[in-house]
């Protein structure tokens, strides 16, 4: 499982560093991809197949289903971590997620996440700031 927020840098060539911990925990290969709100997504392989399986398994009958099968697979990358423990970033997916830099990697649960590090800043701050609102919505729901 991949917990905390980590600040790192990209390289000119963009090569990013995974934290230990997160090292420890992916093996053989590693799929880059376009995460919600502007982020990246950082899956094993077998992590991320799963992933997209759950928006085929109800066929191609429903279009939302399509387009977010799309959205996450086009530009999706493959990745091995290197002997500094290092990714690389393709150039179409640094663009989307306006990496140049720094930036904050943040352990998701099953994936990690790669955000612009003022990006991140500014979502966390907003999240920090509705986070009552939203735990009392999930609560309403059932799902808290």
């Amino acid at each position: 499982m991949f917990l905390g927020e980590h600040q790192h840098t990209l390289d000119a060539k963009g090569r990013l560093s995974l934290p230990a911990k997160f090292r420890a925990e992916m093996t053989g290969r590693l799929i880059v991809s376009k995460g919600l709100e502007g982020c990246l997504y950082v899956h094993s392989s077998e992590d991320y197949a799963g992933f997209l399986g759950r928006l085929t398994d109800t066929g191609d009958f429903d279009p939302k289903l399509r387009q977010a099968r799309r959205f996450f697979s086009s530009g999706a990358t493959e990745s091995e971590l290197d002997t500094a423990g290092r990714i690389s970033v393709s150039l179409n997916l640094r663009e989307y997620a306006g990496l140049d830099k720094d930036v904050a990697v943040i352990g998701n649960g099953d994936r990690i996440e790669v955000w612009d590090a003022q990006k991140w800043a500014a979502y966390n701050g907003e999240t920090t700031d509705r986070i009552e609102d939203v735990t009392r919505e999930l609560a309403e729901l059932g799902i808290l």
